[in-house]
């Protein structure tokens, strides 16, 4: 196998944590995957797995090689990719990273009309509610809040501004009082969001009558997911801060409470972002083109969900 054919089996057995999955995935044999990843431990000396009968894992090494690696074999793939701008239908690879509570409506909206229109093109969808350097994790484009976009990516609306809520279950109100200013949530158990990659906990960004204001209230517990968040909030374990997508169907049927609704802005509204010099690529004009209409139409707007 040449040099490139050993990235390529590396990479695939590291993400699949699966020899037989990624013999799979390459469609070669079990066997010629574990040779192969054999000659490449042999020949840079360390070994890349622990394997044991029911698992596969990294080593250190290995952890090193795939997070060196990722971004370059996108890189080398993006460039033959681009190849395919000679052909006369887009094709390839998809990676999209999105929060969690908005990844269903691309799976429900976006993905069926781009393999309607473009069956040649597949979808890596990844969920996941914290910031993401794209060119760095591999992905071709990404949905966030406008806000946490950076300022050298390319953004396309793709909802109305979105709407957020303080809220817990009616128990716990009952048991430590409701809050009627903002800064009341410094004396209550907040539950707050924190971002897996820096471990900063974002501050809750509320309006008073002097204009924004930031509270980093003391937090009782943390997670980087907002429907674990959400759910600690129907428990009654604390006052928490979601997007109202997450928990409307919670409001509508009692399990929880909003407050302080007066001091809660709406935020900029979820954005497709990407790297400006990937936007030529054919499946990304095929993407900009479908989430620009679907945009224009309102079918990924939250709000009618």
């Amino acid at each position: 196998m040449s040099s490139l054919d050993l990235i390529r089996l590396f990479l695939a057995v590291a993400e699949e944590r699966s020899f037989t999955q990624a013999a799979r995935r390459l469609d070669i044999s079990p066997t010629a995957v574990s040779k192969g990843v054999r000659a490449l431990e042999k020949k840079h000396g360390v070994p890349l797995f622990v394997r044991t009968t029911r698992s596969v894992a990294l080593t250190d090494a290995g952890t090193g090689l795939l997070a060196a690696l990722g971004p370059a074999v996108s890189q080398i793939e993006d460039a033959f990719n681009e190849l395919s701008r000679f052909q006369s239908r887009p094709s390839g690879r998809l990676r999209l990273t999105a929060p969690r509570s908005f990844g269903f409506l691309l799976a429900r909206r976006l993905v069926p009309r781009m393999r309607a229109a473009y069956p040649d093109i597949s979808f890596a969808l990844s969920l996941d509610d914290g910031l993401v350097d794209l060119v760095a994790a591999g992905f071709d484009a990404g949905v966030r809040l406008g806000q946490s976009i950076a300022q050298d990516m390319v953004a396309i609306r793709l909802s109305r501004p979105l709407s957020w809520s303080i809220v817990s279950a009616p128990r716990y109100f009952e048991q430590h009082g409701v809050p009627e200013r903002p800064q009341d949530l410094l004396r209550h158990q907040t539950l707050r969001y924190r971002f897996s990659t820096s471990s900063r906990l974002p501050p809750w960004r509320l309006m008073g009558p002097e204009g924004e204001l930031l509270l980093d209230p003391d937090a009782l517990l943390t997670a980087n997911d907002t429907q674990m968040l959400a759910e600690w909030a129907r428990q009654g374990l604390g006052v928490a801060w979601l997007p109202d997508l997450e928990i409307e169907e919670d409001v509508r049927c009692g399990r929880l409470v909003r407050v302080l609704t007066q001091f809660v802005p709406e935020t900029s509204g979820l954005f497709l972002y990407f790297p400006m010099r990937t936007q030529n690529q054919p499946k990304m004009r095929a993407l900009i083109e479908q989430v620009s209409q679907l945009a224009i139409e309102g079918a990924l707007d939250v709000s009618c969900a």
